[in-house]
C-alpha cells in the first residue's frame, strides 16, 4: 500500500507487541510486583506460536497455544515468587534466560538450526484496508491497512482500562499494592489478586509474542529483541495508566520506525541509526526518573 507516511505506519505496527506486553505488565506493577520478565513471556509466545502454527497447521492454533505457553510460564513465575516468596526480580530474571536458552536448543532440536528459521508454508496473516479512511492523510495509516493484531490490541487496551477501573477485581488488585491489610482484613488474599496478574501478564505477552513470529512467519532467535524491557517503560511513561500506555508506545514506536527509515536515507553509520530506539529509551528513563524524583513518584493507582 502507497502510504504518505510509512513513518507513522510502520511504528503503529511496531507499537503492538510493546502494547501487549505493557499491558500485562501494568497489571502486575499495579498488584505491587515489577514484572521484569516480559521479555521472557514474549519470546516464549513468539516461538511457541509459530511452533505449534507449523504442526497444527492453523495460525488460530499456533497463537492459543503459543499464548498458553506464555500463561503457564507466567504461572510458574508467580508460583515460586508468591508461594515460595523468591525474590520477583530474580524469578524474572530467570525467566528471561530461560527463555533466551530453551527456544534455540528446541529450534535446534526440532528445525535443525539454532539461527532463523523461515515458516513459508504458514498462511499470511491478513491485512484489513478501510476504503473510507485509507487514502486520509496520517488517519489513514493510524487506522488502515493493519492486521487484526493492531485493532485487537487496542480493543484489548479498552478492556484492560474497565477490568482496572471499573469492576471490583481491579479495585481490589489496586488495593494490593499499598493496601494489602485492608484486603485481608476483609478476608480477601492479596496474593489471588498477583498471581492472577501474573496470568494476565502471561495472556498479553503470549498475544505480544505471536504477533512478532506470525507476521513475519519467521522465528529469529531472541526476536523479542529488547521489547520485553521497552515495555516497561512504557508502563512509567504512560503513568501506570492504559491511556498513558497506548501514547507512550506510539512514541516508542516512532523511535523505531524512524530509526528503519533513516537507514536508507541519512549517511550515517548503520550501527549508530540501530542504536537510535535503545538510546530514546535510555533518554527517557532518566526523564521518567528526573521527574519522579522531583514531584514525589509517579505512581498514582
Amino acid at each position: 500500500m502507497n502510504t504518505p507516511l510509512p513513518v507513522l505506519h510502520s511504528a503503529v505496527t511496531i507499537m503492538t507487541p510493546l502494547l501487549f506486553a505493557a499491558m500485562g505488565g501494568l497489571f502486575t506493577e499495579l498488584g505491587g510486583m515489577l514484572n521484569i520478565a516480559l521479555e521472557g513471556l514474549l519470546l516464549m509466545g513468539a516461538f511457541g506460536a509459530v511452533f505449534f502454527a507449523h504442526f497444527t497447521g492453523s495460525l488460530f492454533w499456533g497463537v492459543v497455544l503459543g499464548t498458553l505457553l506464555s500463561i503457564t510460564l507466567s504461572a510458574i513465575m508467580g508460583g515460586i515468587t508468591l508461594k515460595l516468596k523468591a525474590n520477583v526480580f530474580i524469578t524474572g530474571l530467570a525467566v528471561n534466560l530461560f527463555a533466551a536458552g530453551l527456544t534455540p536448543v528446541l529450534s535446534f532440536r526440532f528445525f535443525g538450526t539454532r539461527g532463523v528459521v523461515v515458516f513459508n508454508g504458514l498462511s499470511r496473516l491478513k491485512v484489513f484496508t478501510f476504503a473510507g479512511i485509507h487514502r486520509i492523510p496520517v488517519l489513514g495509516d493510524l487506522f488502515s491497512g493493519h492486521t487484526w493484531y493492531v485493532y485487537f490490541s487496542w480493543l484489548l487496551l479498552f478492556i484492560c482500562w474497565f477490568v482496572i477501573y471499573r469492576t471490583p477485581f481491579g479495585f481490589r488488585l489496586r488495593a494490593c499494592e499499598n493496601r494489602s491489610e485492608a484486603l485481608t482484613s476483609l478476608g480477601l488474599k492479596p496474593d489471588r489478586y498477583r498471581f492472577a496478574a501474573f496470568l494476565l501478564s502471561g495472556l498479553t505477552c503470549g498475544i505480544g509474542g505471536s504477533y512478532l513470529t506470525l507476521n513475519l512467519r519467521t522465528f529469529v532467535p531472541n526476536i523479542s529483541s529488547g521489547k520485553g524491557w521497552i515495555a516497561l517503560v512504557v508502563i512509567f511513561l504512560g503513568n501506570r495508566r492504559p491511556r498513558g500506555l497506548l501514547a507512550a508506545a506510539l512514541l516508542f514506536g516512532l523511535a523505531e520506525a524512524f530509526s528503519n527509515f533513516a537507514q536508507g536515507v541519512l549517511n550515517v553509520p548503520a550501527d549508530f541509526i540501530l542504536a537510535i530506539p535503545y538510546l530514546f529509551t535510555l533518554l527517557v528513563m532518566i526523564a521518567v526518573s528526573v521527574y519522579s524524583q522531583k514531584t514525589g513518584g509517579i505512581r498514582q493507582g
